[in-house]
């Protein structure tokens, strides 16, 4: 029974790491790659030095684009779960080092609490949800690493440190706060152990600042005066968000800019209540300043960076401000007591805070769904366009649907399709697809086919009449016959005197008509060009027009 009772946060532990996995798979089974991702699979071909040190977005992403090579090369690309597979995997061994980095100060239950509320921190879901994101969560996995192993006190932990802040510097920029976090805690120990061991942080900055010389240096920079400045009130909201979230009160929603409406009170209430306990009992410890400085570098860093949609409550950064958090409440609370009762009421907070955090997550999940449906689409027709898209066709909003594949351009797209297969949709999947899906598919297709009209006027034929390739079609939109099957190749319109006339087309969607061409004038004959694609399936004509039509196929 004892052994029982002193290793269940263990358990309880594996248990949160094993439900955490089974979540994220659930929730992501049906995801493929989103946004930044394509930059990734499409933009580093190859393996020159420049495929793996050229920045993203500013940002050095030297890991992340291994791993993103190395699942290209194991899996190819048609499905996305191999990256969410190694995402998760960072993931569960964040959590479980920031488990035993908290049970060495504040004992095993509340070192549960911490874990469990970093694992279904579902206020940062696109961290949780995005494999992309591992530039962050990769980057926590090595700085949590690097600050267990400074805990030894030893050289061997100090050289494993070093390595392990290399590997959270080459995952990400975040790195760059846990190098804070080794120059303080380096400074800190000099008296005892001396300044020989700088080299844990030296090296990595080294590290990065070769990079930054390299590569880095080309990248876009958002420094501003006017960002330095804010930057005080953008690190206050920084934590203040961290704080709201894991608290369960974040006002974020999905995918849109929001404010730390709940965490700017609650950071007020926890920064008096910080000072009024330690009025109580004075004395910081030490192991305080390394992560208070690592948090204050990465929020800090964020602000000089700022831009319009990089808010400091935006979701993708909550999740390492949440670990910073919890890392100096450990610290400031570091070797108090807890009673039994403080316990289960901790718990009970614990479960309060994750509920909704749950539901943020599975409403982010619920987006990423939607946003597959349309690549999977889209992608798809691109594909069934393959033979005559134009290579620089970019599946930008107004094609796509969403603003998710603006990096997505045909040509280098299926290149990548010959080299490691497609993710998306076959011909017979995008016909039973969601409705949006299928509505943009043929948006898409229309521009890379593409289809195209030419219209000649005073062409009309009276003397024309319907036979085995021509309809005609009776004045007025409303009549069943106004919708007329075609096979690819030329179709000619002939409209009669009247006004204009609208031609809309369909194929994959059903009760609606997504592609609309710029129609034509009465007395006028249009061609129709329906070039020769990939799929079987056909197309579908609606003609609105108040004067008599007579299509030829």
């Amino acid at each position: 029974m004892e052994w029982q009772k002193r290793n269940a946060p263990t358990v309880l532990l594996g248990v949160a790491l094993l439900a955490s996995a089974v979540l994220i798979s659930v929730l992501c089974w049906e995801l493929t790659f989103f946004q930044d991702s394509w930059a990734f699979l499409l933009d580093r071909q190859g393996y020159s030095p420049d495929v793996f040190l050229a920045p993203h977005n500013e940002h050095i992403v030297v890991l992340p684009v291994a791993i993103t090579k190395l699942l290209l090369e194991v899996f190819g690309m048609t499905s996305g779960l191999p990256e969410m597979f190694a995402m998760t995997l960072t993931l569960l061994v964040s959590g479980a080092l920031l488990f035993f980095y908290v049970r060495r100060r504040l004992g095993p239950w509340p070192a549960l609490m911490a874990a469990v509320l970093l694992l279904f921190l579902g206020s940062a879901w696109p961290i949780l949800l995005w494999p992309f994101e591992n530039e962050f969560t990769g980057a926590v996995m090595g700085g949590l690493g690097m600050l267990l192993m400074l805990d030894r006190d030893d050289r061997r932990g100090d050289a494993w440190a070093c390595l392990l802040l290399v590997v959270s510097i080459g995952f990400g920029s975040l790195g760059l706060a846990f190098i804070v976090a080794a120059f303080v805690d380096v400074f800190l120990k000099r008296g005892s152990r001396g300044w020989g061991r700088v080299y844990v942080a030296v090296v990595p900055l080294l590290f990065y600042a070769a990079w930054y010389l390299g590569w880095g240096h080309d990248s876009e920079t958002h420094l501003t005066l006017h960002n330095m400045l804010m930057s005080p009130q953008y690190v206050f909201d920084g934590f203040a968000s961290a704080v709201g979230s894991l608290a369960g009160l974040s006002s974020v929603p999905v995918n849109s800019p929001g404010q730390p409406d709940w965490g700017r009170p609650l950071l007020i209430g926890l920064i008096g209540l910080a000072i009024f306990v330690k009025w109580r009992r004075p004395g910081i410890s030490p192991g305080f300043w390394p992560v208070a400085a690592a948090g204050v570098t990465y929020w800090t860093l964020a602000a000089f960076n700022f831009i319009p949609g990089r808010e400091a409550a935006q979701s993708r950064y909550v999740y390492a401000g949440a670990l910073f958090v919890l890392l100096i409440a450990a610290e400031l609370l570091r070797g108090v007591k807890f009673s039994a009762r403080a316990l289960w009421i901790g718990g009970a907070l614990t479960a309060v805070m994750v509920a909704p955090n749950l539901a943020q997550m599975w409403d982010g999940a619920n987006w990423l769904k939607e946003q597959s449906v349309l690549t999977r689409s889209d992608t798809a027709a691109i594909d069934i366009a393959s033979r005559t898209v134009e290579p620089s066709l970019v599946l930008v909003p107004e094609i796509a649907g969403t603003s998710s594949l603006f990096i997505v351009e045909a040509g280098r797209y299926l290149e990548a399709v010959d080299d490691y297969g497609s993710p998306a949709y076959s011909p017979e999947e995008l016909a039973a697809a969601p409705a949006v899906g299928r509505h943009w598919a043929d948006v898409v297709l229309a521009r890379a086919l593409p289809l195209s009209t030419e219209t000649r006027l005073g062409a009309y034929d009276r003397g024309a009449a319907a036979g085995e390739n021509c309809v005609s079609l009776p004045a007025g939109s409303s009549t069943p016959t106004s919708e007329l099957r075609l096979a690819p190749g030329l179709t000619t319109i002939e409209l009669a005197p009247g006004p204009q006339a609208g031609f809309k087309l369909r194929r994959f969607a059903t009760e609606e008509y997504p592609v609309v061409t710029e129609g034509a004038p009465g007395d006028s004959a249009t061609t129709l060009r329906i070039p020769r694609d990939k799929a079987s399936q056909p197309w579908y004509l609606h003609v609105e027009a108040s004067q008599r039509a007579l299509v030829c196929r």
